[in-house]
């Protein structure tokens, strides 16, 4: 159960990443060229290797992280249009994926020595 919770966690984080980039860069960006907001792509970098690596402590912080990611997709699909507000109905659910595996994960993993 731990290992499909850290896969569930891990697919989730990178495949968030990869929307993010996609989305701010070429797919939907706020204007034509591209705009800054493919930043937001970059706090998703700092979980990602204690998340790979099955570092408890960082389920544990990552997934009260993850709720900025939330906040912003459900405030985008109610306020985007067209694709940007399918992308964002994809940020939630890749965040609440990521949400509940890292929750289940931390406590889960309590009992073993990560």
């Amino acid at each position: 159960m731990i290992k499909q919770l850290q896969t569930g966690a891990s697919a989730s984080l990178i495949a968030l990443i990869v929307i993010c980039i996609a989305w701010e860069g070429w797919l939907a960006p706020l204007k034509p060229q591209g705009s800054l907001l493919i930043l937001k792509a970059m706090p998703l970098l700092l979980p990602l290797f204690g998340i790979l690596k099955g570092r408890r402590y960082t389920y544990q912080w990552a997934s009260m992280f993850i709720l900025f990611y939330f906040t912003e997709g459900v405030v985008r699909a109610w306020s985007d249009t067209g694709i940007s507000s399918r992308l964002a109905l994809i940020e939630i659910l890749l965040s609440v994926i990521f949400f509940i595996c890292a929750i289940f994960y931390a406590k889960l993993g309590r009992n073993t020595s990560q």
